[in-house]
């Protein structure tokens, strides 16, 4: 079976290639918030290195969020492109458990203002604690891995997509239409509308 990888969710763009339980191809790099310029050319050599046509590719993981929005959207618009076009299987992941998929922990995004996307899985990926916009508290379980800088100690994240892609291979593929970005919060102008609705 051959797959494909799109995170894009973060500061740190991740595009791979499965072939048959292996590595084919690999980009994981902090890309700052360059994701919308790279994606393609990454794809490209994705495809090209791993001797495959788009339309080889037999399921397409990406991770819908939390994370950046613009970010998610990127990549969300270019899994969900090939997915309906190719008539590829496409299953949502979560960008939380990906940053924890080596070892298991406690992902954490800054959400600003104190609050954080905040997940912890165990080494299996099991959820200890589901995805969540929350206030930053200590009653978060250690260790705490994250890409962004806090004025606590944090890992940086070592990801296993193998590993994600097994856990989930058999979860059930969702329309392509239906897959959505999960933010777990408005956007600040929803929020701002909400904000103008209830004071008129």
């Amino acid at each position: 079976m051959k797959y494909l990888f799109i995170d894009s969710a973060t500061t740190n763009l991740v595009v791979a290639i499965i072939n048959d339980g292996k590595l084919a191809y690999i980009y994981n790099n902090n890309d700052g918030h360059d994701t919308s310029s790279k994606m393609m050319p990454i794809l490209a050599e994705a495809f090209d290195k791993a001797c495959l046509k788009p339309q080889d590719i037999d399921k397409i993981f990406v991770v819908t969020g939390p994370g950046s929005f613009t970010g998610i959207r990127v990549g969300l618009t270019v899994a969900k492109t090939m997915a309906y076009t190719l008539k590829i299987p496409i299953v949502p992941i979560s960008s939380l458990e990906v940053m924890v998929s080596e070892n298991g922990g406690t992902a954490l995004i800054n959400a600003r203002r104190g609050y954080v996307f905040a997940g912890t899985y165990d080494e299996d990926l099991n959820v200890l604690y589901a995805d969540s916009y929350v206030l930053m508290s200590d009653n978060l379980e250690k260790p705490y891995i994250s890409y962004d800088d806090f004025n606590f100690e944090t890992l940086k994240p070592s990801i296993n997509i193998l590993k994600v892609v097994k856990k989930h291979e058999n979860d059930e593929p969702i329309n392509p239409h239906m897959i959505n970005p999960n933010y777990l919060k408005m956007t600040e102008a929803e929020e701002n509308l909400k904000k103008h609705d209830r004071e008129s």
